[in-house]
């Protein structure tokens, strides 16, 4: 139940809808119990009537039928308003809950969704929060049921016979402890379902993202057999929990029937020895309906609060999560980034990896330079490249921009005056206009195509009917390999940042378009930082300075031809693509 009372301070924005839902439903219960007082006594009167001839009451069967007429409507205009101001209420927290899901990710990194998947994610975000504003929405509903309910109709019963209440009074305690013992293995099969289904959601998340390469290794029929394995696993959990709600919901009505049973035996006596009239049993009936009504709502209340409980336990999960990266700026760091970077002796090792991925390195970036980093699979590359924009959780002391660390810049000012293209090229499903001007969607249309013109794409899109409005599909799925790296690259162009970094994002572009881009590029930085990675000489050769690194250490460093003098790595790697692309033409 902790989890369920961390919900109070998102839910108390809306406490005057919940008050007033309360409220209102506090009294259309007075009118509901208003209502059945008046039908016993007409029915008193109708008996009178036929016995005596005449009625023993100083009202009319029309005035009784007038007052509980109005007693009905005034119960139905409370009631309304009571669960549309609760279901309001709850739609209000699910709303904040999603926003709050939402803005948690965003500021995660790559240990967090390690742990989470996206799949996962997603199911804390549709199903958890269903199950929670269930919880408000209606569950709020059964609680004010559960203790308005009682409350009259104990007191209306009270009021009329003592003895034949306290005659159903240990029945309660029973119903207690059942229902206690029963909601254990209820939230134990709640935690069970929501695993599975999450299970089941990652599952299908990672297949169809991979459907390419399922269907490209023919695995099609092996994909469904493992799915099916995963179904049958939420399936036998879901069995379970229904078992469980199944069983509640059959005991729950079995001991109402006995209260039932022990009021008609009883309360048929007192009115055959004269002790209460018949208006009295009918309206003793409907007190005790409305004393049993939690009891056989029981078992549907106690599923909802511990299915809602685990789902809010697994929402704060998301909440309770540190981010990786600590936004902790500082104010003496200048409005515009030039460009300069200094390393200081930077080490890096990742949570829990072996090894370090960076080891003791040292060197300048000088603001307008060019410079290229180069080396091996698993050198360190890509990782240096995460420490000038803080992708991963920098070292204090150790990266400097501008004189100041990096860490006393806002994230948001370093990342959008840090523009950086990723090896990944993700793009989303909406026009290549929207992708490529992501950060500012006003962009005029020249300027978007300018920037597509620079990455050489122009051709490619004129070649598309919708051009501009084509939509590319999920992750690109439209487009080729080289046509989303260079869509990618033209939304990083488009920023015409103070530094642009690119992560090896020609190695989709054949030789001829490379040396455009290349071209273009040297034109369009001129004055500004340009931080690349690349495999290829072609493209390192255009730099004012290139890094070589090994094994996360920098083994060289160079223009192009001082790094062919020095006859090492680099120069290894230029005879072997110099070389080895002569072979390859000469066979071909």
């Amino acid at each position: 139940m902790n989890s369920l009372k961390r919900l109070i301070p998102i839910i108390a924005p809306y406490k005057w809808l919940v008050g007033s839902g309360f409220a209102s439903f506090f009294v259309a219960r007075f009118f509901e119990i208003a209502s059945y007082y008046m039908v016993a006594m007409g029915i008193d009167a109708i008996n009178s009537l036929i016995n005596k001839g005449l009625p023993t009451i100083p009202y009319t069967l029309m005035q009784i039928a007038l007052v509980i007429i109005l007693c009905v409507v005034m119960r139905f205009f409370f009631v309304v308003h009571a669960r549309r101001a609760i279901r309001r209420a709850g739609m209000f927290v699910a709303f904040d809950l999603r926003q709050k899901v939402y803005s948690s990710v965003q500021c995660q990194g790559s240990q967090f969704f390690a742990k989470i998947g996206v799949g996962d994610i997603m199911t804390r975000a549709i199903q958890d929060i269903n199950l929670t504003e269930r919880l408000i929405s209606s569950g709020m509903v059964h609680i004010v049921i559960m203790i308005y309910a009682p409350l009259f109709g104990l007191t209306a019963m009270l009021i009329k016979s003592p003895p034949l209440t306290i005659l159903i009074l240990p029945l309660l305690p029973i119903v207690f402890i059942y229902g206690y013992w029963m909601s254990g293995a209820m939230a134990r099969s709640s935690r069970a379902v929501q695993g599975k289904l999450s299970a089941l959601s990652q599952h299908t998340q990672e297949n169809l993202s991979g459907i390419r390469t399922v269907q490209a290794q023919a695995q099609e029929f092996q994909e469904i057999k493992r799915f099916s394995g995963t179904n049958e696993d939420y399936a036998n959990a879901f069995y379970e929990q229904s078992r469980i709600t199944s069983l509640m919901g059959a005991w729950t009505p079995f001991f109402a029937s006995i209260a039932q049973l022990v009021i008609l035996m009883y309360g048929g006596n007192l009115v055959l020895n004269g002790e209460i009239t018949v208006g009295d049993l009918v309206f003793f009936f409907t007190c005790l309906n409305m004393l049993l009504q939690p009891i056989r709502m029981a078992g549907w209340f106690i599923t909802t609060v511990q299915r809602a409980a685990v789902s809010a336990r697994r929402l704060f999960e998301i909440f309770d999560a540190e981010p990786e990266i600590k936004d902790l700026p500082s104010s003496i760091v200048p409005l515009k980034i030039r460009g300069e970077f200094e390393l200081r002796n930077l080490s890096f090792t990742y949570p829990e990896a072996a090894r370090a991925a960076l080891i003791d390195i040292n060197f300048h970036i000088t603001a307008g330079e060019s410079i290229a980093i180069v080396g091996r699979i698993g050198s360190g590359k890509s990782t240096l490249l995460k420490q000038f924009t803080r992708m991963v959780d920098t070292p204090t002391g150790k990266v400097f921009l501008d004189g100041h660390d990096v860490k006393d810049y806002p994230l948001v000012q370093l990342r959008s005056q840090v523009a950086q293209v990723l090896q990944d090229p993700f793009l989303f499903g909406e026009p290549l206009k929207n992708n490529i001007s992501y950060d500012d969607p006003s962009r005029h249309l020249d300027l978007i195509w300018a920037s597509a013109d620079s990455a050489a794409l122009r051709n490619s899109i004129e070649e598309f009917p919708a051009q501009m409005d084509t939509v590319v599909g999920e992750r690109g799925v439209t487009l080729s390999g080289g046509e989303k790296q260079r869509t990618t690259l033209a939304r990083g162009l488009i920023r015409n940042a103070s530094v642009l970094i690119l992560d090896d994002c020609f190695s989709s572009v054949d030789t001829e378009t490379e040396e455009h881009i290349l071209g273009r590029l040297k034109d369009m930085r001129h004055g500004k930082t340009t931080i690349l990675v690349s495999h290829r000489v072609s493209t390192l050769r255009h730099a004012d300075r290139i890094v070589v690194l090994e094994e996360g250490e920098i083994v060289e460093e160079g223009t192009h031809e001082e790094l062919l003098r020095l006859n090492g790595i680099y120069a290894d790697l230029e005879r072997a693509q110099t070389f080895g692309g002569k072979k390859q033409a000469e066979s071909i």
